[in-house]
This record gives C-alpha cells, structure tokens and sequence, in this order.
C-alpha cells in the first residue's frame, strides 16, 4: 500500500529587505529547521529534501495520516518570511512526479 506525501508548494520569491548579497530564500531555511524539528517530536517527518522545481520550492511530507501533514503544511505556510500563494499536492510515493494529485490551498481555514 502506497504511503501518503504531502508536497509543500513554496513559490520561490525572495525575501523582503535582503541585500544582494544575502542569501535570497532565508525563509527555506527556517521551513527545514521547522520541519527537522517536528521529525524529532513524533510521526511527522521529511520524506525527501526539498528542491527547487520551476518557480516553486517544494518539501515533502510523511509519516502520520492525510489531516495530520496538511496540518503541518498550513504551519509552514503561516511562517514568518514564507511567501504567500503556498500550496499543498496531496499524493503518494507511487507518483511519477511531482505535482500528482490533489491540490489543497494552504493556510487551511477552519472547517476544511
């Protein structure tokens, strides 16, 4: 049976109020901080690192089930530096691909 991923769709837009010669995605960093973390505490871990893909920096999530990781990815998106317009793809590590499945809107809003 096929494990549920939770793709994290970031769009890779700078940071505000970064030099030029600062690191332009700091906010990249604090989301693999925040997620090491999490996979320290329980069932919720890194299925692979994150990468660049065309216009978006993506993460992945498993190990507990559908609600708990979109759970998850609604707190990465509410970050502080993390740009808006980020997105969840909920799939499994039988896709070919990323971006395979059904998107979800992050934040999430109450009820969802």
């Amino acid at each position: 049976m096929p494990n549920t991923i939770v793709e994290i769709h970031v769009p890779l837009v700078a940071a505000q109020g970064v030099a030029e010669d600062e690191y332009a995605f700091p906010w990249i960093d604090d989301v693999q901080d925040f997620l090491a973390d999490l996979g320290e505490q329980g069932d919720v871990r890194e299925y692979d690192d994150g990468e660049e893909y065309g216009d978006v920096y993506v993460f992945f999530l498993t190990g507990t089930r559908e609600e708990g990781l979109l759970d998850v990815a609604s707190r990465v998106a509410t970050l502080d530096g993390v740009p808006t317009g980020t997105f969840a793809m909920i799939t499994d590590d039988e896709a070919e691909e990323f971006g395979m499945g059904r998107r979800v809107n992050l934040p999430l809003s109450a009820g969802t």
